[in-house]
């Protein structure tokens, strides 16, 4: 599948997914940044990443006091996404919902465990 129709399907649902947030994690999901990309390779310190990863989320989360350069970010890799649900578009569709949720908890200060509670592992 094309990366850019990967994209646009995964800027849908999160778009779709933000929309029936609480109107206080609403708020919070604006203040991302929100990327898209193939797979991890291009940020910072992917180095240290597995290369399977699904999302991943960077910077200070909502409860820190955060500098200006310190712009929260949830990057979404939609090529790793389509390969894990084997190239099924309603599949994909849910697990970039499902995704964007599991690193939007990062920001608001969940840990692994707490988000996994939520069901969002």
């Amino acid at each position: 599948m094309e990366f850019e129709t990967l994209s646009e399907w995964a800027d849908e649902e999160v778009k779709a997914v933000v929309r029936i947030l609480p109107p206080d994690v609403q708020q919070a999901a604006e203040k991302c940044v929100i990327t898209f990309e193939a797979k991890p390779g291009h940020g910072a310190f992917d180095t240290e990443l597995a290369g399977d990863e699904l999302g991943l989320f960077e910077g200070v989360c909502l409860l820190d006091e955060p500098s200006p350069e310190d712009l929260p970010r949830i990057r979404i890799f939609v090529e790793n996404i389509w390969e894990w649900v084997e190239e099924d578009e309603q599949d994909f569709r849910d697990e970039v919902g499902t995704t964007f949720l599991h690193e939007l908890g990062h920001y608001l200060g969940w840990d692994e465990d707490e988000v996994n509670e939520r069901g969002l592992e």
